[in-house]
């Protein structure tokens, strides 16, 4: 639980990290290439709005023109136009101004963007502004070439620089992670020990409890107040139990005595246990159970596990219900199903919580049971220690059950 915590704190900083770094680029680099559009196109409106030339008296200040555009600019812009009338046909083609295009290279151009039908835009590294009069079209072209190459090297800049910045971040939240869930790691591994030095504590006075109840009976005989102390005990000494058991499945640094087990025969084992009381509530077992299967684990966890399972299911499937278990061979592991009838439909949105401790779907089904919410978090503790998935589900016809993958 301890590493999930900590995988899960690395995954949602570095989420974070890559979520603003992604939209500070975006951001930056969406201003930066509007910045370049917009530039060129305030040079293309004094173009367009002088025939495709700069005024003779461009300065500062000088009238229709924007402030803050330099008197350089006639010698440093390279542009071409080419005018046409209302029918297509060519008037006139400019470009003294650029050598790297030739007339028939411009009306290639031209007609290009005509075809775009838009007043802006870019043919290449030529951003256009096309003027349209009541008898003439003008297309003026800006060699904006090197602005886009800045742009796009401002891009890759960018993204180097965030990449190796992500990177670091990524290696600081690694080394960092284990101090920052240490004081989680300490607390849980506290209550890890006190329940099970509890768990050991409470036995005492249990085994005590019940021999007392033991020799009451025996003077006294059998009543429904010594009945009820029994019943309670032994809940308490089933409680204590899998808490022990559970506290032990998530420690860190335990391992289970893994070895290759029938699994066939032991999943049989449990099943036959349960007959009884299966046939005492008037209920119905399907089996499916494929001959000859064996499995590397730890056969006393896994008889634990379906033991839970089928508890689960007598416990919660109604007077007269079905019940049916399966175990087939899935791929390179097995699949252990269990599924019994429910006399409601299980919402599936109570499946987030299932396996949390001490949850219950019904909490007067489980009073009436005798559950105590445990029984979940440990079969998915003994599934994860056999690295394995276990997901509930939901049947059509009111049934619940559980799918166990066990490689």
């Amino acid at each position: 639980m301890i590493k999930k915590a900590r995988r899960k704190f690395i995954l949602l900083s570095l989420g974070a990290i890559f979520i603003l770094l992604t939209v500070m680029l975006l951001g930056m680099n969406l201003l930066n290439f509007r910045t370049v559009v917009k530039d060129a196109d305030m040079i293309l409106n004094v173009l367009s709005e002088h025939k495709g030339r700069f005024p003779n008296d461009l300065g500062h200040g000088a009238p229709g023109l924007p402030p803050d555009m330099s008197p350089e600019l006639p010698y440093e812009a390279r542009y071409f136009s080419v005018s046409l009338d209302a029918d297509g046909r060519i008037l006139s083609v400019e470009t003294s101004k650029i050598a790297s295009v030739d007339p028939a290279e411009a009306i290639d151009m031209a007609e290009n963007a005509l075809c775009k039908e838009k007043s802006r835009g870019f043919v290449g590294k030529y951003r256009f502004n096309v003027k349209r009069d009541q008898n003439t079209v003008m297309i003026v072209f800006l060699d904006h070439g090197r602005k886009l190459d800045d742009c796009y090297s401002f891009l890759f800049t960018s993204i180097t620089i965030a990449t190796i910045g992500f990177l670091l971040a990524a290696l600081a939240i690694v080394f960092f992670a284990r101090l920052i869930v240490r004081p989680i790691t300490e607390s849980y591994e506290k209550q890890k020990r006190f329940i099970t030095d509890a768990g050991h504590e409470i036995k005492t006075p249990l085994t005590i409890i019940r021999a007392n109840v033991d020799l009451l009976e025996m003077e006294a005989g059998e009543s429904e107040s010594l009945g009820e102390i029994r019943t309670q005990s032994e809940r308490l000494a089933d409680l204590t139990t899998d808490l022990v058991h559970l506290a032990r499945m998530e420690e860190t640094d335990r391992k289970l005595q893994m070895a290759e087990f029938p699994i066939s025969d032991t999943t049989e084992e449990v099943l036959a246990s349960f007959k009884k009381v299966i046939l005492a509530q008037n209920k119905s077992l399907s089996t499916e159970i494929t001959p000859m299967l064996t499995l590397k684990g730890d056969s006393k966890s896994y008889g634990r596990l379906v033991n839970i399972l089928m508890d689960n299911a007598v416990k919660y499937s109604p007077k007269g219900g079905s019940l049916s278990v399966s175990l087939t061979k899935h791929g390179r592991g097995v699949l252990l199903t269990v599924e019994n009838e429910t006399v409601n439909q299980v919402d599936s949105k109570n499946f987030e919580h299932i396996f949390d401790r001490f949850y219950r779907f019904d909490s007067s089904r489980n009073s009436e049971t005798g559950g105590h919410g445990i029984g979940l978090s440990l079969a998915q503790a003994i599934v994860t220690a056999h690295g394995g998935k276990i997901t509930p589900f939901s049947g059509k016809e009111n049934s619940f059950g559980m799918n166990v993958y066990l490689p």
